[in-house]
């Protein structure tokens, strides 16, 4: 076995507003393993953590800059790193990070050409293909206390009494969908529901669309029409294809609202075009989520995408980040034993493995995506 013998875990640059970094906490439970870990300059200065905090969790760590500690035998960053990032990095080396392989063809050829050994986060999955690092209920609550609250502003009856419920239209009905689902229960803010409950005015009612129904464009045409928030929370086998055409956006109310929790980005580098699962969506970051129907953005949206129909739209990348400590707690938990598999093994892990950890992480390395994809 090759021993992994360094960690990097660089900071998240060009992604203006995403300010995650793994806690202290996480470092110090590094101590036991014989590895060095690697820091960035400045890692953690946008969560006010200080350097001396990270110094003080573990003795075998230390600051760098950018490309040394892409150099690292490992690298951990949140979110799929650049292509000249991956430059930096070793022949062998392993990375660990959101990947997405399906909907990213030009970083899964950069990953191959690289040698790189990678574990996608997004597809760690136990042997039931449940995801094991993943933060539903915060992606789901980040985004729908967003979309309400922007709906209690633009929505002139929206505090009155005599308006019936909120109906609330969710496409997708896996673990995202139901948390999109509770979370609009609540309005995503208890104190908005509470406000509701004692002026006596309606809430919410929920309404699943699956594939069996947005098949069917005539159906949606109905269903939007009294949809007041429209939700995605889909996941899709094939990106070049629409779920919801642009024409049914015009379908709905003027002052509806469109959550875009996947965030999935347009792609004309590949062929067929890779699209949104409703067409003519900006997509947002943690810098800006908030699109107005003349919002600049749209004009950067593939001219082959209508953008004809336009509603208020709520859309963004990073939905853990709007609560960047609690996310990061949440991976800090989850990563740990897949990080105890790979400090103690190395790479030489198998599916064959009696350790249900093991297993999963295979589940995430580009192999097994290659090797099982279609």
């Amino acid at each position: 076995m090759e021993q992994i013998k360094s960690l990097g875990l660089p900071n998240l640059h060009g992604i203006k507003g995403e300010i995650r970094a793994f806690l202290p906490s996480f470092i110090e439970k590094l101590r036991s393993y014989d590895v060095d870990i690697v820091l960035e300059e400045g890692y953690g200065e946008e969560m006010s953590i200080s350097k001396e905090a990270y110094l003080r969790a573990n003795k075998h760590l230390h600051f760098a800059s950018h490309d040394e500690v892409y150099r690292q035998d490992l690298v951990i960053v949140l979110k799929a790193p650049y292509m000249d990032q991956l430059e930096f990095m070793k022949n062998g080396a392993g990375l660990i990070s959101m990947l997405h392989y399906d909907s990213r063809p030009k970083l899964v050829d950069k990953l191959r050409q690289k040698g790189i050994i990678s574990y996608s986060m997004d597809s760690i999955v136990d042997d039931q293909h449940a995801r094991m690092v993943v933060t539903y209920e915060l992606t789901a609550l980040g985004g729908v206390k967003t979309a309400f609250k922007e709906m209690s502003r633009h929505k002139k009856d929206f505090f009155s009494k005599d308006r019936g419920p909120i109906r609330v239209t969710i496409i997708g009905m896996g673990n995202l969908g139901i948390q999109a689902g509770r979370a609009s229960m609540i309005l995503g803010d208890r104190e908005l529901l509470k406000r509701l409950r004692k002026e006596d005015i309606p809430g919410v009612m929920v309404q699943y669309l699956g594939r069996d129904v947005t098949k069917y464009i005539h159906l949606l045409v109905e269903l939007f029409k009294d949809t007041d928030l429209l939700i995605d929370a889909t996941s899709r086998v094939d990106f070049s294809k629409y779920i919801v055409p642009n024409e049914l956006i015009g379908m709905m109310k003027k002052d509806a609202v469109i959550l875009d929790l996947t965030a999935d980005p347009y792609d004309v580098s590949v062929e067929p075009m890779q699209v949104k699962a409703i067409e003519g969506l900006p997509t947002g970051t943690l810098d800006k989520f908030v699109f107005e129907t003349d919002a600049e953005e749209y004009n950067r949206i593939p001219r082959q995408v209508s953008t004809k129909n336009r509603r208020l739209t709520i859309s963004n990348n990073g939905w853990p980040g709007v609560l960047p400590v609690e996310s990061m707690k949440i991976y800090e938990e989850q990563l740990l034993p897949f990080l105890h598999v790979l400090l103690t093994k190395g790479h030489q892990i198998s599916l064959q493995s009696d350790n249900p950890y093991e297993r999963a992480l295979f589940r995430s390395t580009l192999e097994y995506f290659i090797n099982n994809k279609g």
